[in-house]
């Protein structure tokens, strides 16, 4: 169930709300820069912004790829984010279930097949 070296990522980046995380998402998994992206709604932002303290409602996309579309997919997330400087964290999966880290294979490298 280990990955030795980290070739998978899990994406994090927030979005205003529900409909834009899921044209994001759709996009993302289209072209084959992500395998699969949850969206979680709910959260709520703290953080500070130009100087003033904001509170916002967010959701949470979480996307699944590899450290080898990162940039292409930080690009292409940026593209298409409405946030001038949009939360884009890449956290390396150093270990899971090796079938499911198989399928994002699968998943990202079909498109580039067909």
């Amino acid at each position: 169930m280990t990955d030795a070296t980290p070739r998978h990522c899990l994406v994090l980046c927030t979005v205003p709300d529900h409909e834009t995380g899921g044209r994001i998402a759709r996009t993302l998994v289209e072209e084959s820069l992500a395998a699969c992206v949850n969206i979680q709604d709910g959260l709520t932002s703290v953080y500070r912004w130009q100087g003033e303290i904001q509170t916002d409602a967010e959701a949470l996309l979480l996307i699944k790829s590899r450290l080898d579309r990162f940039d292409a997919l930080a690009r292409r997330l940026r593209a298409l984010h409405p946030y001038e400087l949009p939360e884009i964290i890449a956290v390396p999966i150093t270990s899971g279930l090796a079938d499911y880290l198989a399928w994002i294979d699968a998943t990202l490298d079909a498109e580039e097949t067909t």
